[in-house]
């Protein structure tokens, strides 16, 4: 191997590079089987079309993949912990809930 990729992105790499591959393959295996001109072509823009909507998910699962871990390996803090402000603080609350009269 000569390339210091990640193994995720050489899978990825790797299907996208088929997929590719048989946008071109499929329509010549069409053309010499006798399809037409115009049914190989809609073939090959179809799969071109199918190709690049997969790419565009496989990447966009890869960077939810990469930010989970990230998230995973930042320490986290316990629920007693948590910063900020807000009406669940715990005590007592005081004034306007009680029923009048």
């Amino acid at each position: 191997m000569t390339g210091h990729r990640p193994p995720a992105e050489d899978t990825t790499t790797d299907v996208v590079r088929w997929a590719a591959f048989s946008c071109v393959l499929v329509p010549v295996v069409l053309l010499w089987y006798g399809t037409s001109l115009a049914g190989a072509t809609g073939t090959a823009l179809g799969l071109a079309a199918v190709t690049a909507v997969c790419r565009i998910l496989l990447r966009q699962s890869e960077r939810g993949a990469a930010r989970l871990a990230q998230e995973e390996r930042a320490p986290r803090r316990g629920r007693r912990h948590r910063s900020g402000t807000g009406a669940h603080r715990g005590g007592r609350h005081t004034g306007g809930s009680t029923p009048v009269g």
